[in-house]
């Protein structure tokens, strides 16, 4: 078998330069007086800046770790869907999204872009399909972030099985991307954002597609869940024996078609139960390094996010090491599939 792609599914643009989150903060200062700016084209940053922050961060760790390329978008914590309306989201998505475009460009054969949503609380999501387009068409990417909170932690929007997030999965069935279910900050002081928050949407949001027939509507769908699906693993017998109760078809065939979980669980017992419970074909690598969890685990003196060491110590067969490496990203994300074998890998 040959040696795999080490394919992280799961990177955000963490490290940016600080006139990106000193535009923002003069945004959100304004919220109520655009007038008095910032401008999008007073935002100036240079290639050389993203390039100095890209190789003394995630390709540095990208190349000590041996991960070959990463799926990049914007700061998850950032989007922060729930601050302003519409039109602020739509300008904050929209310059995100094109730095994410710039570092794939200066680094083609590491990183290609996933989509921010310009999304807003009350909001048809059909809104979001035009910086969706133009993020596909004219960037080349592969995928988006969807945030299936765009409240900031209140859950005020329907679930995802709800009519109103059609417009969106009919554009991804047409352009053949997936969707990373992917809330932003929380504002509830209940819900710590990256402790709580995250992995209760993960849990949610798979609980919304078990008590609804959306993927009978759209087959093709695919949705990744990520932090390795938040409860989901650990529960499978719970989310099985509701399944079974709702009369819905076994697990297998209702939602695993359609779902897939990411490999960002920071411990050797989260991954080796991870690839246990779900089936090989469902997991794809993922490490959102310099992400929530940046320190080194003194139990074993190694980064927590360094989680290719958890993929090649589990208890899978290399069959399934490469799936989980390289074979199911080009599966879910057929667009980066043919980018890949358009260069002959």
């Amino acid at each position: 078998m040959k040696k795999p792609l080490i394919i992280d599914c799961h990177g955000h643009y963490t490290t940016a330069p600080k006139a990106l989150e000193d535009w923002r903060n003069r945004q959100i200062a304004n919220l109520n007086t655009p007038a008095l700016g910032p401008k999008v084209a007073e935002l100036k940053i240079s290639d050389d800046e993203l390039r100095d922050t890209i190789e003394s961060n995630q390709l540095r760790l990208m190349r000590e770790r041996g991960s070959d390329l990463t799926i990049f978008s914007p700061r998850a914590s950032f989007m922060a869907h729930h601050i302003g309306g519409f039109e602020t989201s739509a300008t904050w998505a929209a310059i995100c999204n094109e730095l994410c475009a710039r570092v794939a460009g200066l680094f083609p054969d590491h990183f290609v872009g996933a989509a921010m949503l310009p999304q807003s609380p009350g909001v048809d999501p059909a809104t979001c399909i035009p910086e969706l387009e133009r993020c596909v068409n004219e960037y080349g990417f592969v995928g988006i972030n969807l945030n299936p909170d765009p409240s900031g932690g209140h859950w005020t929007s329907p679930p995802l099985s709800d009519r109103q997030w059609y417009p969106v999965y009919e554009k991804m069935v047409e352009y053949a991307i997936p969707a990373m279910v992917h809330v932003s900050t929380s504002c509830n002081p209940c819900f710590h954002t990256t402790g709580a928050h995250y992995l209760n949407a993960d849990t949610t949001a798979f609980m919304q597609c078990l008590t609804s027939d959306l993927f009978k509507d759209f087959p093709t769908l695919k949705f990744l869940i990520p932090h390795g699906g938040g409860a989901v693993p650990y529960h499978w017998g719970r989310f099985r024996g509701l399944a079974q109760e709702m009369k819905k078809p076994p697990l297998a065939a209702h939602l695993l078609d359609n779902i897939y979980f990411d490999t960002c669980v920071y411990h050797q017992p989260g991954i080796d139960l991870l690839t246990k419970v779900i089936p090989a074909k469902n997991v794809l690598f993922a490490s959102e390094m310099i992400g929530a969890v940046r320190g080194i685990d003194p139990e074993t003196g190694h980064h927590y996010d360094d989680t290719k060491r958890y993929i090649q110590a589990a208890a899978i067969t290399d069959e399934e090491r490469f799936a989980i490496f390289e074979g199911n990203a080009r599966r879910v994300f057929q667009r980066l599939d043919a980018q890949l074998t358009r260069k002959g890998l």
